[in-house]
């Protein structure tokens, strides 16, 4: 077993780990225990009653967060010709083509969010085994697969807090909803936007209970329970 340091140590006394929060209780203590010199991102995470390896129980969708991540999201946009100039013109920090995947092959992934238009998958489906395993793999149901007319809104999206949320292998999702130094009420805003969000996407094959476990953390903080139920009573 890894041997956590001080401040790790420290800040997990201050939470009873056979008790479930309230949300905004969870959320003042995740503040409380945040011990970084840098400012830490707020994660949660969930464990579903879903079963991934079946085709009709995959969750994922998109969330725009009220009050934004508190991070500067690089952008790269695979597009050519108008939509190239709309891209660039609505603030994407890399647009290209054919260029853009020789720099990804070659190792190249200075870049948080990718969006494609319909046209250039023929391009972009040959970054299947770089861009998949990180998420980043523009996606219809994720909301990455653009067209022309839709970029500038979704590139502004994406500065503003949009968050891409995919429940992995083993029945878990995790997405961040903030800064550590957001005021409480802002997080709050972010959790239940996000929460909301997972609840819309539960598959109609889902049997029994959905949201099962939820916990919250902050960068190399420890974990803090959150009462599954109350969080399902976000309005």
């Amino acid at each position: 077993m890894p041997k956590h340091g001080k401040k790790y140590l420290n800040a997990a006394e201050k939470i009873d780990p056979e008790r479930t929060y309230a949300p905004q209780e969870a959320i003042d203590l995740v503040k409380e225990t945040s011990f970084t010199k840098f400012d830490a991102t707020v994660e949660v995470h969930m464990r579903l009653g879903v079963d991934p390896r079946h085709a009709d129980q995959m969750v994922r969708g998109v969330v725009l967060l009220p009050n934004g991540l508190g991070k500067t999201v690089r952008i790269l946009v695979f597009a050519e010709g108008d939509e190239a100039r709309i891209a660039e013109e609505a603030g994407a920090d890399f647009v290209g083509s054919d260029d853009l995947v020789k720099k990804i092959q070659d190792g190249w992934f200075e870049f948080d969010t990718v969006l494609a238009t319909p046209p250039m998958m023929r391009v972009v489906g040959r970054l299947g085994r770089s861009l998949g395993p990180r998420g980043l793999m523009p996606n219809p149901k994720a909301g990455t697969i653009v067209q022309g007319d839709d970029l500038e809104r979704v590139i502004k999206e994406a500065r503003l807090g949009r968050v891409e949320f995919r429940v992995d292998k083993t029945s878990n999702l995790h997405a961040p909803i903030g800064k550590a130094s957001f005021e409480a009420p802002k997080l709050l805003e972010n959790m239940a936007a996000f929460v909301n969000a997972v609840r819309r996407a539960r598959p109609s094959a889902a049997k029994g209970t959905y949201i099962r476990k939820v916990v919250l953390t902050s960068t190399m903080g420890p974990g803090i329970k959150v009462d599954p139920i109350l969080v399902q009573g976000f309005e």
